[in-house]
């Protein structure tokens, strides 16, 4: 397999208006909802622990059978990213612990999402690095005291939970589930995620007073 190493321009202004409007509730479902349900990772994908992040997507291709620790991708990523990573769904064999969770941390990284396998819960929960995986398991993989560290691809097009990501996309993390809005779709898929995230909170707030189901649809036109 060629492996490339390619780096994609990051966009702080508009990250930031995605952290604000990922403060609402169920974050992944809003943005979901706001591009036609789209973008939303396989149900199997689960953080380790609670948890929620926003951020741009530094993308991460493994060799399926040939799995190494991705630190040649941490070391690439900078404050506010997102490591998203194929594993080809390998749930035997874990491609990050709780060291390169502390690496990563340092670097500002937010956390990882990982069609595989990952470990050290504890300890990431510790320190508060979260990830998102298919399973959790002991056995560990090469490192770069392998001498294979080369053995993967940045920033490349990846397939993550039958989820196409891009490098640069935009990825909303939670205890629900993951959901990846395609970059050049960011601005338009922003603007309907704030807007529904506002409908909602003014929904929530009529139950709460104890309107019925009538007098939501009369104002709101919809649940």
């Amino acid at each position: 397999m060629l492996k490339l190493f390619n780096d994609f321009e990051r966009n702080p202004a508009l990250a930031a208006k995605f952290d604000a409007v990922a403060q609402c509730y169920s974050a992944s479902c809003v943005f979901a909802d706001s591009q036609y349900r789209q973008g939303v990772m396989d149900s199997e994908i689960k953080p380790a622990f609670p948890a929620k992040i926003v951020g741009q997507a530094v993308t991460v291709q493994l060799s399926p059978g040939d799995l190494v620790d991705p630190l040649r991708a941490i070391e690439m990523s900078g404050v506010g990213d997102v490591i998203v990573v194929d594993a080809g769904g390998d749930r035997q064999t874990s491609v990050c612990g709780g060291l390169m969770g502390g690496l990563a941390l340092n670097r500002g990284i937010r956390g990882m999402i990982i069609d595989g396998a990952g470990r050290d819960i504890d300890e990431l929960r510790d320190i508060g690095w979260p990830i998102w995986t298919r399973a959790i398991t002991a056995r560990g993989t090469h490192t770069m005291y392998s001498g294979r560290k080369e053995e993967l691809s940045v920033n490349v097009p990846i397939q993550c939970g039958g989820v196409t990501v891009n490098p640069g996309d935009f990825v909303v993390a939670d205890t629900i589930g993951v959901t990846v809005v395609p970059l050049p779709m960011a601005e338009v898929v922003l603007e309907a995620a704030r807007e529904q995230a506002e409908r909602e909170q003014k929904t929530r707030e009529r139950v709460a007073q104890g309107k019925t189901l009538e007098d939501l649809l009369d104002e709101f036109g919809r649940l």
